[in-house]
């Protein structure tokens, strides 16, 4: 799934001289640059295909100017994107996208700007840009996506019937160079209170303002009963859903508002109004040619901006950057609460920090279980259980403490070693419902199963790019190395892989039926397969010796017909025809790989039409999911992942291409030694465990 960058190779780049403290300190904005194809330096210009860089229109602006007019050099303005990132840039994040405009800057619409060509240009559009248009507006409202995305997806608590009045802040240069100024807000208040007299006036805070960052122009003075500051850190699609009407000035919401088919308001002069879209209200608004929704979006967001992946320092499109962004703000939604940890071995707590900081929430462990749930309530944190060592009255207390208990897992494309082995996962689960191996109550897997019937097609299109990329790479859950296996069945012989599996691991203790070793799963496959050609793998932390399963030699003599240890799985797979089960995700994988498999218990894969069950499904399982949406539920809606390389949370792309290229990340000094002990007393797992 690699690709590589294009920007800059077999030419020099051109050079772009700043003159902003934050274009030189800024790492990200330089690396953004350069992965746009700009070698960013500080000096004079002094070739023709020199430019000069300057940052918005910041009192730098000017010195910029003067610059680029004394050498006559071309002047680019750089300007955060559309889609920024989780927190605001005064909070200290890096965007994920710039506009680079040669011509002008998008919010100074008294001039040009390449946004506006673009525009212009849009009617010339082509079928398939058309199509990519409407596929990034479904993204946008389909995943809540804005400019800054630190918001709680759930809805909101909102008024029957209410009018929006977006809110900026104080001194934004949008406002000045767009029409506007302190008064056109307080016009556009009244305008909106003598318009809708009878409905609740909704004024929706700046992301900044609530941050406590920058001034809005709104205050408490301007609330009355009939009006309500708001603040909550709620989707602004949300919003756009319920309002009766939408009033703003130069906000990017209401370019928002139009893609959410809305028909905003305007009292300023921004890029968006003008065009046939937006009720404008400015006097000194000129009228162009008709544009759709579509149209904008095209060459605001798939022309104008820049965008750029973080972990391999390239550019990238919108949406791939939209999955980073999405992978980002899950982390940050489960990290936004404080933490109370509960049964997390002291090697695990390292990445647990590191993981779950992306919202600067407190994470403190605990290893007694009624002080964990106290310690929850006493500071309204959530409550983290791994979800193998949860006491059977954890959540009974929890709930009756109103304390939500989230329960953690590996997740299913885990890293380049195992976890007995203390390998840092590269992917977690994190479950508010159940856990994915439990058949016995509903999981949040089994609920994104259950409703995959409604993925689209750009969704299942994903799904598939990481079911092709899954067989073509060999991927796995440990991706360990191996050989590959001789086998040597005759003609009419099916061959029927039997992967081992840990006899106390949890999926075996809650998602077994009759067949619940081993020995007994070898035993009930050649009762169905009496003539064909069975391979018995072991698990690799029983073949290591650090957990319990194995199955006597003398007893696989008599009914297998090949041992495969230290194979690489993923070579078994092309091999064989079927697979036999308990509850191994080896049949998951099996699926992926096209084969047949039979389940001797419930894993979360089994019940959907796509196994051939021994045992009864649970009566929740009533979707009948095609593989790609049940890929999509499993690798992608359920688990996050974590760049190896980078520890940033990603999107499962970004852990593919990592372990394509063998980059599984390394695990500490103290981890290593740890795990080089552990083996040593294997025999003494119980220590440990």
């Amino acid at each position: 799934m690699s690709t590589k960058p294009k920007t800059g190779q077999g030419t020099a780049r051109p050079r772009l001289y700043v003159y902003s403290l934050g274009l030189v300190f800024r790492p990200r904005i330089r690396r953004i640059l350069r992965a746009s194809g700009w070698s960013v330096r500080i000096g004079i210009p002094r070739k023709q295909r020199d430019s000069v860089g300057v940052w918005g229109r910041k009192r730098t602006y000017r010195r910029g100017r003067m610059i680029a007019d004394w050498r006559q050099v071309p002047m680019v303005t750089i300007e955060d994107g559309f889609v920024r990132s989780i927190r605001t840039g005064r909070q200290g994040e890096p965007s994920l996208s710039v506009i680079i405009d040669k011509s002008g800057v998008y919010f100074d619409t008294g001039k040009p700007s390449e946004l506006h060509d673009f525009i212009v240009n849009a009617q010339n559009m082509r079928p398939l840009e058309l199509e990519r248009a409407k596929a990034g507006i479904q993204a946008l409202r389909e995943t809540h996506l804005t400019k800054y995305n630190a918001n709680d997806l759930s809805p909101p608590v909102l008024p029957d019937e209410f009018v929006l009045v977006i809110d900026q802040t104080r001194g934004d240069a949008s406002i000045t160079l767009g029409g506007g100024d302190a008064n056109t807000f307080a016009s556009m208040l009244l305008m909106a209170r003598t318009e809708h007299p009878d409905k609740t006036i909704l004024i929706k805070t700046h992301p900044e303002t609530n941050a406590g960052k920058r001034k809005g122009h709104f205050q408490k003075t301007d609330i009355d009963d009939n009006t309500i500051l708001f603040d909550d850190a709620c989707s602004p699609w949300h919003l756009f859903d319920r309002a009766s009407a939408i009033y703003c000035v130069t906000s990017q919401m209401g370019l928002e508002a139009i893609f959410a088919g809305k028909k905003p308001i305007v009292f300023g002069r921004p890029f968006y109004a003008g065009w046939g879209l937006s009720d404008d209200r400015n006097p000194d608004q000129t009228q162009h040619e008709k544009r759709s929704a579509e149209q904008l979006f095209w060459a605001a967001y798939l022309r104008y901006t820049r965008w750029y992946d973080p972990y391999f320092d390239r550019a990238s499109d919108f949406f791939k950057t939209a999955q980073v962004m999405i992978a980002r703000r899950r982390a940050w939604i489960v990290a936004r609460k404080p933490i109370v940890a509960y049964g997390m071995r002291l090697w695990k707590r390292g990445f647990l920090r590191r993981y779950l900081s992306a919202a600067n929430s407190e994470i403190r462990f605990s290893s007694d279980a009624s002080f964990a749930v106290n310690l929850a309530r006493a500071n309204q944190a959530q409550l983290h259980v791994w979800a193998g060592k949860e006491p059977a009255n954890m959540a009974a207390e929890a709930a009756r403490q109103n304390v939500s208990l989230i329960r953690v897992e590996d997740g299913f494309l885990r890293s380049g070693g195992l976890g007995a082995a203390l390998v840092r996962p590269a992917s977690l689960v994190f479950d508010d419902l159940g856990i994915y191996y439990d058949p016995k109550r509903e999981s949040r897997l089994e609920h994104h199963i259950n409703h995959s019937a409604k993925l689209n097609a750009q969704q299942c299109e994903r799904a598939r790019k990481i079911r092709q990329a899954y067989v073509k790479l060999g991927l796995s859950k440990y991706n360990l190395d191996g050989a590959t296996l001789d086998i040597n069945p005759t003609g009419r012989q099916k061959v029927i892989l039997i992967p081992g599996q840990v006899e106390d691991d949890a999926s075996i203790l809650t998602g077994a039926g009759d067949v619940r070793t081993n020995k007994d799963l070898v035993w009930a496959t050649r009762q169905i397969y009496p003539n064909d050609y069975l391979i018995y793998k072991p698990h690799p932390d029983v073949a290591a010796g650090l957990r319990k399963g194995v199955v006597e030699r003398e007893v696989l003599n008599g009914l297998v017909n090949k041992v495969a240890t230290d194979v690489d799985i993923a070579s078994l797979l092309g091999q064989v025809d079927r697979v036999a089960t308990i509850t191994s995700l080896t049949g998951f994988e099996a699926l992926l790989h096209g084969k047949t498999v039979i389940c001797f218990g419930m894993p979360f894969y089994a019940g959907w039409g796509l196994t051939d069950d021994q045992i009864s499904p649970p009566s929740r399982r009533i979707a009948r999911p095609n593989l790609d949406q049940l890929v999509h539920a499993s690798l992608i809606d359920y688990p996050m992942y974590w760049d190896p390389v980078t520890g940033a949370p990603c999107p499962i792309e970004t852990v593919v291409e990592r372990f394509e290229n063998k980059q599984f990340g390394a695990s500490g000094f103290g981890v290593r030694m740890l795990a080089k002990l552990q083996g040593v007393f294997a025999s003494y797992a119980y220590l440990w465990r």
